[in-house]
C-alpha cells in the first residue's frame, strides 16, 4: 500500500518541473474530448499552436490577449503571496476600464492622457480590491466571498452605465462613448494590434519581482503570507500590509482594463473582458506565484484562447475548450504543488 509522506526538502528542478507537467498533463486529460468531438487530437493541437505562435502575426495577437492576464496574474500573485484570497481582479479589471475610458474621453494631449488613463485605472483597481481587504481586517469577513461577489455587483455597475448614460443614442448599442485619438495607445509593429500595453505588461513582471524580492515591502508581504504571528512577533503590523497588498493587486487588474480601453477595444463593452480577470488565478498558479513565471503561463493560456477559435473553424472542436484547458491546468497545477510538500512512499505489500 502507499502513503503520503512529508518531504523534507524539495528540488531546484521539481519546483521548475513541475508548471511544464501540469500543461503535459492538461492536454493530454483534454485530448479525450477532442477525440470525443472526433477530430484528430494531433491535428487540433497542431492547429491550435500553429495559429497562436506560427508567424509573426498569430504571436502578436498572442500577446495582446497575454498582456491583460499578465497585470491579473501578477494581481493574484501578489495577493496570495500576503493570503489575502483576492478572487475579484475581473471586477478590478472593469473598474480599471471605466475609470480609464472615462478619463480618456478628455481632450488632452496624448502622452498626458495615457499617463492619467493609467493612474485613474490603476486608482479605480486598488479602490475596488480595498473593500474586501477592509471588511476582512476590519470585520473578519471572508475575503475569498466578498472579492467574489464584488465582481458581479462592478460588472451590473458597468452594465447600468452602458445602457443608461453612456449608451449610444445613434445605433442603439450598449457600448460608451470612444476615448480621444490622442489616447489610443501607439501600435508598435504596423499592421497588427501589438500596442503599448503589451510592453507595460511585460516591464511590469520584473518591477513585480523586485518589489516583492528585493524590497521591505516584498519582505512584509512574503511574512505576512508565510506566518502571520511571527509577522506580529517581528513588529510587522499585519493588517497594514494586508490593505497595502491589496492596493497593489487592484491597481495591477486595474491595468489590464486600461490597456483593453487604451490599446484593443478604445471603448467599454460588456464584453469587453472575456474572463481575463479569473484567468489570471490560472495564471498565477501556473507560475507558482511567481512574478516572473506569470509571463510565459499568461502567454501559454493566451495561446491557447487565440488558437481555439482557428482549431474550431479548422476540425469542428467547440471553442470552449479554451475554457476547458484553463480550468483543468489550473487543477492539474494544484495536484502538482500537493508532490512539493508530499511524496509517495510504499510502506508495504498489500495481502
Amino acid at each position: 500500500m502507499f502513503r503520503l509522506e512529508v518531504r523534507t526538502s524539495t528540488p531546484a528542478w521539481f519546483n521548475l518541473a513541475l508548471p511544464l507537467l501540469a500543461i503535459v498533463a492538461t492536454l493530454i486529460l483534454c485530448s479525450g474530448l477532442i477525440a470525443l468531438a472526433g477530430a484528430g487530437v494531433f491535428e487540433s493541437y497542431g492547429v491550435m499552436f500553429t495559429a497562436s505562435l506560427g508567424d509573426s502575426y498569430a504571436i502578436t495577437e498572442t500577446l495582446v490577449r497575454a498582456a491583460p492576464m499578465i497585470f491579473t496574474g501578477l494581481a493574484v500573485a501578489v495577493a496570495f503571496r500576503a493570503k489575502f484570497w483576492n478572487i475579484g481582479a475581473e471586477g478590478q479589471l472593469l473598474a480599471g476600464a471605466v475609470a480609464s475610458c472615462f478619463v480618456g474621453a478628455i481632450p488632452m494631449p496624448g502622452p498626458l492622457a495615457m499617463l492619467f488613463m493609467a493612474l485613474a485605472g490603476a486608482a479605480a483597481g486598488a479602490a475596488v480590491a480595498l473593500v474586501p481587504a477592509t471588511l476582512r481586517v476590519k470585520f473578519k469577513v471572508d475575503d475569498v466571498v466578498s472579492s467574489l461577489l464584488l465582481n458581479s455587483v462592478i460588472y451590473y455597475a458597468l452594465m447600468a452605465l452602458i445602457e443608461g448614460p453612456w449608451k449610444d443614442s445613434f445605433s442603439g448599442y450598449p457600448i460608451s462613448p470612444p476615448i480621444e485619438d490622442s489616447a489610443n495607445f501607439p501600435v508598435l509593429v504596423e499592421g497588427t494590434r501589438l500596442h503599448l500595453g503589451v510592453v507595460a505588461a511585460l516591464i511590469a513582471a520584473p518591477l513585480v519581482w523586485f518589489l516583492i524580492v528585493r524590497t521591505t515591502l516584498g519582505f512584509r508581504i512574503r511574512v505576512t503570507g508565510e506566518n502571520p504571528e511571527a509577522a506580529r512577533y517581528g513588529g510587522i503590523h499585519v493588517e497594514r500590509v494586508l490593505l497595502s497588498t491589496a492596493l497593489l493587486s487592484g491597481a495591477l487588474a486595474g491595468l489590464a482594463g486600461v490597456g483593453e480601453v487604451g490599446g484593443v477595444h478604445f471603448q467599454v463593452m460588456s464584453d469587453i473582458s472575456p474572463g481575463y480577470g479569473y484567468s489570471g488565478i490560472v495564471v498565477a498558479m501556473l507560475a507558482r506565484l511567481k512574478p516572473l513565471g506569470v509571463v510565459p503561463a499568461a502567454i501559454f493560456l493566451a495561446a491557447v484562447m487565440t488558437g481555439a477559435e482557428a482549431m474550431s473553424r479548422a476540425t469542428g472542436v467547440p471553442a470552449f475548450l479554451s475554457d476547458v484547458i484553463q480550468g483543468t491546468a489550473l487543477l492539474a497545477m494544484l495536484v502538482a504543488l500537493l508532490f512539493t510538500a508530499y511524496r509517495i512512499r510504499r510502506v508495504g505489500a498489500i495481502g
